[in-house]
């Protein structure tokens, strides 16, 4: 009996390693060759794909005995997927992400480009090649084309308060479709800097409380600021719903609303100083800073906050629903947003997300590039190391010192204390659930 058992396993060993043949590709499961990886390298893999049902042909010879990395490669790529390494033991298996590369792509990336031009007069030929292709491959030109022209604004009452002021716009950009923010202006009178701020990803959005801070700390110094909702959120979600926040389409409209809201500001508003334009906006906001400036000549200064970097070009289809990296053969947000050069930047980072390479990547880029105009000290890296993904007081502080040195404002009136928090609703055009939608405006219906 106990030789007939030892057959039977035998041969079942010999018929599951005959199945291993060229005729059937040597392929194996995926779920038993990731488990065979784990075990022979001794590490941990996470899962945030699905393995069931795939069949790995070549399966074995994949494998790279002497290496983790390059194994998890091979075995990866023909469904598309890739490892991110959070330690020594762990690993994360994750879908392909065209927007997000690794640090070495990066580093690689950058040292490509570089090598394009070597002085000013090389670096301002390629600049002009980004800035129409970019312009082309978003699709700008097109939609500003059906904007509606001689719009009236729907404004609220101006609200007061401890050194500033408050009042809600609602600006009808295509038919029927609004942007909605608030303008945080000085109570001091005369000519004043302005700053747009397009809003990132936060939580609350752009009625949170750091938010409210930061625009109604840098009126008081003296800027007239503007936030605005991004597409699908805040108001804009009751005309058009959340899900259209994650459309490529997302991408042009909210660059359009930025350019639409600064021709508006320029155009109707007395106490503007045109030569003192800034851009300033965290995470997916800060991506919309660099963009504003490679589409609008009229910015003076730009402070992306916790977002640049040359491995990443942004997680949301607002901020990469159109292919811009693609322009002039390939690019990245860094090189974008060297175009500004040489007017003045500051771009804040933090050691606990994408912008952790700065300082050792993306800023010596930067000065490089400034340096082609002798212009180093005007771009700045405010790094955080121990800090995470947020806009932060270290954050503010950094954008407050930023544009009291680049527009003059005055430090003296810097305390955030000072400022009232508004509820959500203060900070509405069309109330909380659109009831005051203009006829004719757009209104979601699930």
């Amino acid at each position: 009996m106990k030789k007939q058992l030892l057959w039977c396993m035998a041969a079942l060993s010999f018929s599951a390693a005959s199945a291993q043949t060229y005729e059937t590709q040597f392929a194996r499961p995926l779920s038993d060759v990731l488990n065979d990886v784990a075990a022979r390298f001794q590490v941990r893999l996470k899962y945030d794909v699905d393995t069931v049902g795939r069949v790995l042909p070549y399966a074995d010879f994949r494998i790279r005995p002497y290496s983790l990395e390059e194994t998890l490669t091979n075995v990866l790529s023909p469904f598309d997927y890739k490892f991110v390494k959070q330690s020594d033991k762990v690993y994360k298996l994750k879908p392909y992400e065209y927007a997000r590369r690794t640090d070495a792509d990066g580093e690689k990336m950058l040292a490509y480009l570089s090598g394009l031009y070597s002085d000013k007069s090389q670096w301002e030929q390629r600049r002009e090649i980004l800035r129409k292709e970019v312009r082309q491959r978003l699709g700008l030109d097109d939609m500003l084309g059906k904007t509606v022209k001689d719009a009236k604004p729907v404004l609220s009452k101006i609200r007061k308060f401890d050194g500033y002021t408050v009042q809600n716009f609602a600006l009808e950009t295509l038919p029927g479709l609004y942007v909605c923010g608030s303008v945080y202006a000085p109570r001091t009178k005369g000519k004043h800097a302005l700053i747009i701020c397009p809003n990132g990803h936060f939580g609350q959005g752009r009625y949170r409380k750091d938010q409210q801070q930061r625009m109604a700390t840098l009126a008081r110094m003296g800027a007239v600021c503007v936030d605005y909702d991004l597409y699908g959120w805040g108001e804009s979600a009751l005309q058009v719903g959340g899900k259209a926040h994650h459309t490529a389409d997302a991408h042009t409209i909210q660059a359009m609303n930025g350019i639409w809201i600064l021709d508006y500001m320029l155009a109707n508003r007395k106490d503007i100083d045109p030569a003192c334009i800034g851009v300033n906006g965290g995470s997916g906001g800060g991506t919309q800073t660099v963009l504003l400036t490679v589409l609008d000549d009229r910015f003076t200064a730009a402070a992306p906050v916790v977002s640049l970097a040359s491995h990443f070009d942004g997680g949301c289809p607002c901020e990469s629903g159109k292919p811009i990296q693609l322009a002039g053969g390939g690019t990245c947000n860094a090189e974008l947003a060297a175009l500004f050069a040489p007017r003045p930047m500051l771009v804040v980072s933090d050691g606990g997300d994408w912008t952790a390479t700065v300082p050792r990547l993306e800023y010596p880029y930067l000065q490089r590039i400034y340096g082609f105009y002798g212009a180093t000290d005007k771009v700045s890296n405010v790094h955080l190391p121990q800090e995470r993904h947020d806009f932060g007081p270290n954050k503010r502080n950094a954008v407050y010192d930023f544009f009291i040195d680049v527009f003059g404002l005055d430090r003296n009136m810097l305390d955030e204390s000072k400022v009232t928090i508004e509820p959500e609703n203060a900070l509405k055009s069309f109330g909380e659930k659109g009831e005051k939608l203009p006829a004719g405006a757009l209104r979601y219906k699930e």
